[in-house]
């Protein structure tokens, strides 16, 4: 059975873009400007000092975030870091 990726550390690098490392020693930069611009329910986001405000959740097997009403999105350890592997990999093929 494979381990699960947990997150160390989150923190935005720019709005909409944060770069995550990994109890495994995987470090990663993933960009979620799409996700916001069209997820309806991260439309709040769009705010810089809200996504600022991501916190590790439990274990670190999600990132979250909580509006003002108590309402909280999250994402997946194992999503964030299969995007941010497929983001740096499209990154490599477009500069090589």
């Amino acid at each position: 059975m494979t381990k699960l990726p947990s997150i160390v550390r989150a923190e935005p690098v720019i709005h909409g873009v944060l770069k995550v490392a990994f109890d495994d020693g995987y470090e990663g930069v993933v960009d979620l400007r799409p996700l916001i611009a069209v997820g309806k329910v991260f439309s709040w986001l769009n705010t810089p000092a809200h996504f600022a405000a991501v916190r590790i959740d439990d274990f670190g097997h999600s990132i979250s975030w909580t509006d003002d009403t108590g309402y909280s999105v999250d994402l997946s350890a194992d999503s964030i870091s299969r995007d941010a592997e497929r983001q740096a990999e499209m990154h490599r093929l477009m500069v090589s």
